[in-house]
């Protein structure tokens, strides 16, 4: 079993390589936006709460994501490894999915960071949500409210893997294709 944090700011392209990854290493891909979106579009407790965070270009408590996400390793006991796309993303989510992981017999192998400079992101994030209508990809200033949120709170994940010899970083700007060899390369060693 190989369990993976994929990682980057929003619009480095998690989502993308997190499909193509699921399909090559036959893996479960936990994508929290993906999850959050299911909540809310069903409108759970923890759905209409995550929505009223992410609306205003916030990140998600701590608490309510790490229950979604826990409920979703458990749908997938049997499953042959893990991506986690956009979680953790503060290092007690960091901690807290280590211990859980822990208690299954499990660990996570590495993260693969996509790094790419935030202008390129606001553009992809801006032409995405006149694709798809996410409001949190429409509003420049809730953009970059969200990269100082990641700046601030999740960029420093980049350190807690880099001490357990876990981080690796991978240039996300290039072909789809070029991103996704780099990536292997990486995965293919853990």
């Amino acid at each position: 079993m190989k369990n993976i944090v994929l990682f980057g700011p929003p619009g480095a392209g998690k989502g993308t390589q997190a499909e193509v990854l699921r399909d090559k290493y036959d893996l479960v891909h936990i994508s929290t936006g993906d999850v959050f979106r299911f909540n809310m579009k069903n409108e759970t407790e923890l759905g209409i709460l995550a929505k009223s965070y992410i609306d205003n270009g916030n990140l998600v408590p701590d608490e309510v994501t790490i229950n979604m996400l826990k409920a979703e390793v458990e749908k997938n006991e049997k499953a042959n490894g893990f991506i986690f796309d956009g979680f953790p993303r503060t290092e007690s989510q960091a901690v807290a999915l280590d211990n859980f992981l822990h208690q299954k017999g499990a660990a996570i192998d590495g993260m693969i960071a996509l790094e790419v400079e935030e202008d390129v992101l606001v553009e992809r994030l801006l032409k995405r949500g006149e694709i798809s209508g996410r409001s949190d990809d429409q509003d420049e200033s809730k953009i970059r409210n969200r990269f100082n949120e990641y700046n601030t709170k999740t960029a420093v994940l980049k350190d807690f893997f880099d001490k357990q010899d876990k981080y690796y970083g991978i240039n996300g700007v290039g072909s789809i294709g070029d991103i996704t060899s780099l990536i292997c390369n990486v995965f293919e060693k853990l």
